[in-house]
């Protein structure tokens, strides 16, 4: 940002991309095939330096992966959203933009089964190996062990 209020920053976003949805509280939905350059573009000329967080929310017809990005040392954050298809449930990973978000992808992918394609090692992180199907997806079936 440079040290421009948000404000001024969105209404830049809004400029530049005129197709993508941007709210006046930071939240930007951008399709898949153009989160990448989008992305980008953030850390090298707005100087969006640290992914915080990485997640992502189940809505039955869809998948929405959700970036919040800050800058070190200053209090605004984006909210980055996309939306992806349930059946085939792929995004691009930030990991070579944001070296932090492989273990943020792979919390994801072990819990919701959301594919970060050319993620470096998408693999379990917090369930074993022989866990069947994915915990927070709203369709999940819970088979024992709860009552």
């Amino acid at each position: 940002m440079n040290g421009k209020p948000l404000s001024e920053l969105i209404e830049e976003l809004n400029k530049k991309y005129p197709s993508l949805e941007v709210s006046e509280k930071g939240y930007i939905m951008v399709p898949p095939d153009a989160l990448v350059p989008f992305m980008k573009d953030l850390k090298n000329n707005y100087g969006f330096n640290y992914l915080t967080n990485l997640t992502a929310a189940d809505y039955m017809e869809y998948f929405e992966v959700v970036y919040n990005l800050c800058i070190i040392g200053q209090p605004e954050m984006l909210h980055i959203k996309t939306k992806i298809d349930r059946n085939d449930p792929k995004v691009p990973s930030m990991v070579p933009i944001w070296g932090g978000a492989i273990w943020q992808e792979r919390e994801v992918y072990d819990l919701l089964g959301i594919t970060f394609t050319d993620h470096p090692d998408l693999r379990r992180i917090l369930l074993t190996d022989e866990w069947e199907g994915h915990p927070l997806r709203k369709d999940y079936q819970w088979v024992g062990g709860r009552d």
